[in-house]
């Protein structure tokens, strides 16, 4: 029997986001920083929600079938930073 291990090469950069974002902030100022946030009810009329791996959010756009991500914050927890993949 072989054991795959899996090496996250993310881990530090989201290790650090999830440090810059939690605590989180109110939705005024994530808004100043980044435009459009949204809470949960917003980010399900919008998206379908693919995958999460703090900070981050895959999701598909519901209006035009578009896949990207979103990063979050705990809490209170806003969806924001909307980035189309290539």
């Amino acid at each position: 029997m072989t054991s795959e291990i899996h090496v996250d090469h993310t881990e530090a950069f989201r290790r650090q986001r999830i440090a810059e974002l939690n605590p989180g902030v109110g939705r005024a100022v994530l808004e100043q920083r980044y435009g459009i946030v949204l809470d949960a009810k917003e980010l399900a009329t919008s998206f379908k929600v693919i995958g999460l791996m703090a900070p981050l959010a895959v999701v598909k756009r519901k209006v035009d079938g578009k896949v990207g991500s979103l990063e979050f914050q705990h809490a209170p927890r806003f969806y924001f930073n909307w980035k189309e993949d290539n």
